[in-house]
């Protein structure tokens, strides 16, 4: 599990290190105006947020950091990245068994649920993957051509040049 996080966060590094401080910050695609730097941010965010809770069993997904620094510069957001990525490589295979209380916003205040820190970490690499999908679609509209084809797209998702038996 902690090999598959830390490769998917590497494919955000990768895309950080392809495009530029503008593209990065660039909000001007519909719907929604956001930029990649918004969504990289909210990503570590999550991840930040669930490394700081698990240290006292607590995980609460309403405390982010929301550092608009990190939406601004790719240096920042690629130093964000490794920040994580050097704090997921330190947790053990006993730590992913370990309960915790999740605590979030469903829009009608907060509410808490039981979760293994495994858990919360599959839950939190499947967000990612769906920003990376919301970033894959400002990438394409900005006319940037990644190197990672893949990039954005689930695990699960059937790979369309397959043809299904």
């Amino acid at each position: 599990m902690i090999e598959a996080i830390e490769k998917n966060l590497r494919r955000g590094i990768k895309l950080l290190n392809t495009i530029s401080d503008q593209e990065y910050t660039n909000n001007t695609i519909p719907p929604y105006f956001s930029s990649i730097g918004c969504h990289m941010r909210h990503v570590l965010d999550i991840f930040s947020c669930v490394l700081d809770g698990f240290k006292n069993g607590e995980i609460d997904l309403t405390k982010r950091e929301r550092n608009l620094a990190i939406e601004l510069k790719t240096t920042n957001g690629v130093q964000y990245f490794e920040s994580i990525i050097n704090q997921i490589k330190t947790i053990s295979e006993n730590d992913l068994e370990t309960n915790v209380i999740v605590k979030d916003n469903l829009g009608l205040g907060k509410v808490s649920a039981n979760y293994s820190l495994a858990a919360i970490l599959m839950q939190a690499q499947s967000h990612t993957i769906h920003h990376y999908a919301s970033i894959g679609y400002i990438v394409y509209q900005l006319g940037i051509t990644l190197e990672d084809s893949d990039f954005g797209y689930n695990p699960t998702t059937p790979n369309k040049n397959i043809s299904a038996s």
